[in-house]
């Protein structure tokens, strides 16, 4: 769901980039919203990347993950990914940021692997669980 009106549309952002990135970050979106139905969808333009809160109350939100389309590959990525339980590593970004990790799609493939859901809800869950 998209709802900020000060917001412009995901496809606005996904017009600048290789039209394979560009069908690989709409596809990640709807991987992300299936794993998270609550979340609200919203482009942060400074940043460059499609935004995922989830309310925790009232009107404030949680800032849960974002998708970031580059020239030659795209991002899944989560602010507080280094507190997500990441047993086997998967996760990339340790020992270039303190918090955030991410995953990093070169092509349709990609998508298939359930761990993008999971770790999607984890960071859902956890926002809700520590912002009560």
């Amino acid at each position: 769901m998209t709802d900020r009106a000060d917001s412009v549309p995901p496809e606005v952002l996904l017009e600048d980039c290789p039209p394979a990135m560009a069908a690989l970050a709409d596809s990640l979106r709807e991987v992300v919203l299936a794993a998270v139905p609550e979340a609200v969808e919203r482009v942060r333009q400074g940043w460059r990347v499609i935004g995922y809160d989830i309310p925790i109350g009232g009107r404030r939100t949680a800032f849960i993950a974002w998708i970031m389309p580059e020239r030659a590959h795209v991002h899944l990525g989560f602010p507080w990914g280094v507190m997500l339980l990441d047993r086997d590593g998967t996760l990339q970004g340790e020992g270039e940021t303190k918090r955030a990790r991410w995953f990093t799609l070169t092509n349709p493939e990609d998508l298939r692997d359930p761990r993008l859901a999971a770790f999607t809800r984890a960071a859902a869950d956890l926002a809700a669980i520590g912002r009560r």
